[in-house]
């Protein structure tokens, strides 16, 4: 009896070390992963990347997502809280609405109120756009998404409008007149609020819809995996999560290689049929529809009787609106002089005996281009860098200019970028001794549209501790952060990269950098305001404009 007895105890104490080994082994697959081999029938070695669990659109797998797990302090907290409060949008009262009864800009129209009253550069003039769903019936609530702006073709002048949601179907814009001349209204309806919705449905829920890959490689073998902040559980990751700044990063695991074997990132796609049949109608002929005036759509503005000019020099704000105005082609600020460095010499002059960073994505990039194309004495250096990733470098041995361009950390959706030049701006900006010949610029938008706002508020939470680290130990140090810009929306585009996944991370970046000693170029109503096709990659009018406000930072005149 005490044999059987003893037998039974033995064998509970071996299932439990057992339950014990599995428990360790599958903890130390899912954080570290140094095992040489993974079971599976989903992994797909050399040039093909496994990304068929993501594809599926109705899985049930939980996502693990690194930036869940990330402590905050109290006061991170509260922050956070804030921020996310002062973005949160408007819903429709009754969930999902039927297409039917959606906002449509057909039926819709705007009023200017008062158009025949005397107006004079400086008044404010209030328009009042009134939503109508298809079937003509007003709509009762808000949460529509508009853009709006006045402008002066024959003076190739404009500037954007500030909205007021009246949550009743109603909205009210306020446009500040700057010069004057006839000035017109145009409002256009980017998203009904049924749409924002779905993008809303989509961005917590879907992180994943971008995915990313890289390749790992040791010798003549290779493998390719999955990659991204949030991937589904059930299989084992390399950790890549930064370990300065806690920015978390995974891939899926190499069956044979290990996670140290990593060679480059790139995008991997963009996953599809993510909306139902409703929800797509949404996005397939309403994308920036114009919403037309009911009656006057401009007003006569009368000069001013003097020059006012009190409103220059007073401390930026970069949540006031609007910020500046284009008058003949040209962007002036409201807040401070901008020069126009309409010569390559005057740049010269400006950068000389300076190195200039530029950090972020494309938009930033664009910079870099416009600037060695246009100075002649700058003269770009290989690198052997791929082609529009970097990093890059231009060098102006005459007059002792160095100017440079690196892209952020993960998530970025760029072709194939070096795993060693995978690295953040805040760790970048911690190696920069700075001073009165060091200017940095940054701009970081448009590859955390796909993620929840968190994942941004903590990657700008790491960059704005190293700004102010960098501008403690060298004060003189000239930093500007590029806002984001508009772009144009397509069905596909919309759902990754719409305006207003960009216009709420945008006014996120604004109030976390609001009272620090950095400077602000505003992208955002420089392609609101602007004439020509909105566009991710703005024209070269458009960057011109940004770069003389940008040097008008470095090199201020003095009034």
């Amino acid at each position: 009896m005490w044999r059987d007895s003893f037998r039974l105890q033995l064998f509970c104490l071996l299932m439990a070390v057992l339950a014990l080994v599995v428990l360790v082994h599958n903890f130390f697959q899912l954080e570290h992963l140094d095992d040489d081999t993974v079971s599976g029938s989903n992994w797909i070695t050399e040039n093909n990347v496994q990304h068929s669990l993501s594809q599926t659109t109705k899985s049930t797998r939980k996502p693990y997502c690194g930036y869940v797990q990330q402590p905050l302090s109290r006061r991170e907290q509260a922050e956070q809280e804030s921020l996310l409060a002062a973005i949160q949008w408007p819903q429709p009262p009754e969930g999902r609405v039927a297409f039917a009864q959606s906002t449509d800009p057909a039926h819709s129209d705007f009023v200017i109120v008062k158009p025949s009253r005397f107006l004079r550069v400086g008044d404010q003039l209030e328009v009042l756009v009134r939503m109508k769903d298809f079937q003509g019936k007003p709509k009762q609530y808000g949460g529509d998404y508009l853009q709006a702006r006045i402008h002066s073709p024959g003076l190739k002048a404009g500037a954007a409008g500030r909205i007021v949601d009246c949550h009743n179907g109603l909205y009210k814009i306020f446009f500040t007149l700057l010069w004057p001349g006839e000035v017109k209204v145009s409002v256009s309806l980017v998203h009904p609020s049924e749409a924002i919705q779905v993008l809303l449905r989509l961005r917590e829920e879907r992180p994943d819809r971008v995915y990313f890959k890289s390749s790992f490689k040791s010798g003549r073998y290779s493998e390719t995996t999955e990659c991204n902040v949030c991937l589904p559980a059930g299989l084992p990751v390399c950790n890549f999560t930064d370990l300065y700044t806690g920015e978390p990063w995974f891939c899926y695991k190499p069956r044979k290689l290990s996670c140290a074997s990593r060679i480059s990132h790139a995008k991997g796609g963009y996953l599809k049929g993510l909306l139902t049949q409703e929800e797509s109608l949404f996005f397939q002929r309403f994308i920036k529809r114009p919403i037309l005036s009911s009656g006057p759509d401009s007003v006569i503005v009368k000069p001013k009787a003097f020059t006012d000019s009190s409103s220059m020099g007073r401390a930026e704000d970069p949540t006031a609106s609007p910020s500046g105005y284009y008058y003949e082609d040209q962007w002036r600020s409201r807040t401070h002089w901008i020069h126009n460095f309409n010569k390559s010499d005057d740049i010269t002059e400006c950068l000389q005996g300076k190195v200039i960073h530029l950090f972020g994505d494309s938009t930033i990039r664009q910079w870099f281009e416009y600037l060695t194309a246009f100075v002649p004495d700058l003269v770009e250096f290989n690198l052997g860098s791929p082609k529009n990733v970097g990093p890059f470098m231009s060098v102006d041995l005459k007059h002792n200019i160095l100017l440079k361009f690196r892209c952020h950390g993960p998530p970025i959706r760029f072709s194939t970028v070096f795993s060693s030049e995978l690295r953040y701006i805040a760790n970048e900006l911690n190696s920069i001794v700075g001073g009165r010949n060091t200017v940095v610029a940054i701009t970081i938008w448009s590859h955390f549209s796909t993620f929840p706002v968190q994942l941004y508020i903590q990657r700008l939470r790491n960059i704005r501790r190293a700004v102010l680290q960098l501008l403690d130990r060298s004060p003189k140090t000239a930093v500007v952060i590029r806002t984001a810009n508009v772009q144009e929306l397509g069905p596909e585009v919309s759902l990754f990269n719409s305006d207003w996944y960009s216009f709420q991370l945008d006014s996120v970046m604004r109030k976390m950098f609001s009272g620090i000693a950095v400077h602000f170029v505003d992208a955002w109503e420089m392609s609101v305001a602007h004439y020509l096709p909105h566009n991710l990659h703005p024209s070269e009018i458009i960057v011109k404009n940004q770069i003389d406000a940008f040097l008008s930072y470095v090199c201020p005149l003095q009034t």
